[in-house]
């Protein structure tokens, strides 16, 4: 059906493309120059989709009426363009479309005509685990490990992606699902044949569904997008559409830039804190005003990934220049870009600085420039606490944490053990250090500092939330550099970890030359997936399990991730906080949480000269200059040029034939 006349045309380059033109709908009567941004993506989703049964006329118009003080209880049909899946939930799935197929052959059918009816992509990222550490065997043998343990799921997973259409797999040791979402999965504008083949050439906005609930680190690049159920996902994936509420919108009105010295990070904190304070559970957040100027797509992506921490569905940053430019750096093809801003432009969904700012059902606003150094815990991301005052709170949370009773934990410890007595992994193997330790030389430092109470022992640059941000990443390595320049290495029982969402990262970090650096602090590369947020933080060495059971310590972890939930982490920590990846590799020299970032020293040089945050942290130039000089739009292209195919160990494994 067209009931408001809304199908059209578009021309771009030698290309002509069927529209559903949101401005039909201003011609019959229904303002939509103030509406959100997020809400205009799904209204044209009402438009070209409507069919009478699903989608009435009646439905396209009260969702054109969407009045941002009176929200109506009301049910919408969504159909997103594609869904995207993470190995873990993503496997049912695959399993229900298996088993259909199995259920059509034995009824006599042709099995083959089960597939997804809209695009689905898996990618493999949940399943590495950090067992290896501090060395440059870690990739080698965590990636070992990995397959030996996941062959029959991984041999499944690829006969999938072998036997069904509309069906791809990343393959493991790519990357994180999100970040290759960001880098190369996401189209922003959709080019799909229209009625099969033959037929011609439909655009309409990029949307999804996704299996992971920090799906919305897309919103970002101005893709309307959040997490699902795996019921929901497998809906979507037969062509079904998810039914949603009409939505509360709540505008978060940015202006000024970040200060020298705050980080992508510490503005995802502020914003996370912020809102939870606010109280935007369920609803759609949408970010405007002249703020957007001075925030890198990939700080967007950043703030976009944690709306799960401050509770909204989504967390949308509309398409504007900076959108553009990152498809343009990060590899997409030049008839890519051209659809992009043909279409957007042409449906009013491009943000400019003349744009009108829209109205929302609720407003907040924030000054980047307040913005300071920040980290988040002991155990909630919203609980930001300014980095000038983190020592003294993480000292009274550690005191509220440790135990009753002298040697005893409260919680008592959750790993097994072999019948021998040693400890064992969450895995079942027999428990290792990871990299070499001299027994008890592991808890005490060379200059006599011991584990205890507040002591870090995991401190990892993980994937999910930052690794997709140059910035930050480029600021960890510099730092790095500076502390092994001044003799600083981490405390031992701290168990290091540098896990990248991507190939890109190690590529960029690599020709910075700061990989050996982090490399030098025990930051190897450990693998490329969703590693200490999702709890795949691996066994602690020995020694160090040994010495918290027996003492009953309360130690903490720092990431760079988005969850720091007591035990998400890991069994034996009960303190974890969330910061910069600089400020997880500053926090690993001083080894314990407790410190004054501000007036402490991290460590000493070999002079015995004290060393200080202030005197190794880079500057914001710094950071930029490098990225400017290393950092190269062919870095993505060839990263993804055979995304699909995976290496040596993925091609070699034993794959049935046939549909089923």
């Amino acid at each position: 059906m067209d009931s408001f006349g809304a199908r059209s045309t578009l021309r771009v380059g030698d290309r002509q493309y069927t529209i559903y033109r949101l401005e039909a709908l201003e011609k019959a009567g229904f303002s939509l120059s103030r509406m959100p941004y997020t809400l205009r993506v799904l209204l044209e989703n009402l438009l070209r989709h409507e069919d009478g049964l699903v989608v009435g006329t009646d439905d396209v118009e009260a969702f054109a009426r969407w009045d941002p003080k009176h929200v109506a209880n009301r049910e919408f049909a969504f159909t997103p363009a594609r869904v995207l899946l993470q190995d873990f939930t993503g496997v049912p799935a695959l399993v229900d479309l298996a088993a259909m197929r199995d259920a059509i052959a034995a009824l006599g059918g042709d099995p083959a005509r089960i597939n997804p009816l809209q695009p689905v992509e898996l990618v493999i990222d949940h399943s590495m685990q950090v067992d290896t550490y501090g060395s440059p065997d870690a990739l080698r043998v965590n990636r070992e490990l990995d397959y030996r343990r996941n062959e029959e799921r991984y041999a499944f997973l690829r006969w999938g992606q072998r036997a069904f259409d509309n069906f791809k797999v990343v393959p493991p040791y790519t990357g994180i699902v999100h970040q290759v979402n960001l880098e190369y999965l996401a189209r922003v504008v959709f080019a799909a044949q229209e009625g099969g083949d033959g037929g011609g050439m439909l655009a309409y906005p990029d949307t999804l569904v996704g299996t992971d609930s920090h799906t919305p680190m897309v919103n970002g690049l101005g893709v309307v997008g959040w997490g699902v159920g795996g019921i929901e996902a497998e809906a979507a994936m037969l062509g079904q559409p998810i039914s949603m509420l009409m939505p509360r919108v709540v505008g978060v009105r940015l202006h000024g830039e970040l200060p020298e010295g705050a980080t992508a990070t510490d503005l995802v904190l502020t914003v996370t804190e912020m809102l939870r304070q606010k109280g935007v559970v369920g609803a759609f957040v949408e970010f405007y005003g002249p703020g957007l100027a001075h925030l890198p797509l990939a700080d967007r992506a950043t703030i976009g990934n944690m709306s799960p921490e401050y509770g909204a569905t989504c967390a949308m940053f509309p398409v504007d220049a900076e959108t553009l430019g990152y498809l343009r750096f990060t590899g997409r093809s030049p008839e890519r870009l051209a659809l992009v801003e043909a279409y957007m432009k042409e449906q009013g969904l491009f943000y400019g600085p003349d744009s009108p700012e829209p109205e929302f059902s609720d407003t907040v606003e924030l000054d980047l420039g307040i913005v300071e150094a920040s980290i988040a815990g002991p155990r909630r991301p919203q609980d930001r606490v300014p980095l000038s005052r983190a020592g003294a709170s993480a000292r009274e949370a550690i005191q509220a944490l440790r135990p009753t009773e002298p040697g005893r934990t409260q919680k008592g410890r959750t790993n097994g053990n072999t019948e021998d007595g040693r400890p064992v992994g969450i895995w079942g193997e027999q428990r290792g250090t990871g990299r070499e330790s001299s027994g008890a030389g592991i808890l005490v430092d060379e200059a006599g500092a011991a584990l205890d109470h507040g002591s870090i022992v995991i401190a990892s640059i993980t994937s999910c939330t930052n690794t997709s941000n140059p910035s930050v990443m480029m600021a960890a390595g510099l730092l790095a550099r500076k502390a092994v320049e001044r003799g600083l290495r981490p405390k031992p029982w701290v168990k290091t970890s540098l896990a990248p969402g991507s190939r890109v990262v190690t590529e960029y970090l690599e020709k910075a030359g700061l990989l050996r650096d982090l490399e030098q602090l025990g930051f190897h590369v450990v693998g490329y997936g969703c590693a200490t947020c999702i709890g795949n933080s691996g066994p602690l060495p020995e020694e160090v399990s040994e010495e918290i059971a027996r003492r009953g310590l309360v130690v903490c972890a720092v990431l760079s991730g988005n969850r720091n939930f007591e035990a998400r982490i890991h069994s034996e920590v009960r303190a974890n906080y969330l910061m910069s990846p600089p400020l997880v590799v500053a926090y690993a020299l001083a080894g314990r949480i407790d410190v004054d970032m501000l007036n402490e020293p991290l460590g000493t040089d070999p002079s015995g000269a004290p060393v200080y945050l202030r005197d190794i942290w880079p500057l914001r130039r710094e950071v930029e200059e490098l990225i400017q000089r290393t950092i190269e739009s062919s870095m993505y292209r060839e990263v993804y040029a055979s995304v699909f195919k995976g290496d040596e160990r993925w091609r070699s494994l034993p794959v049935p034939e046939g549909d089923l």
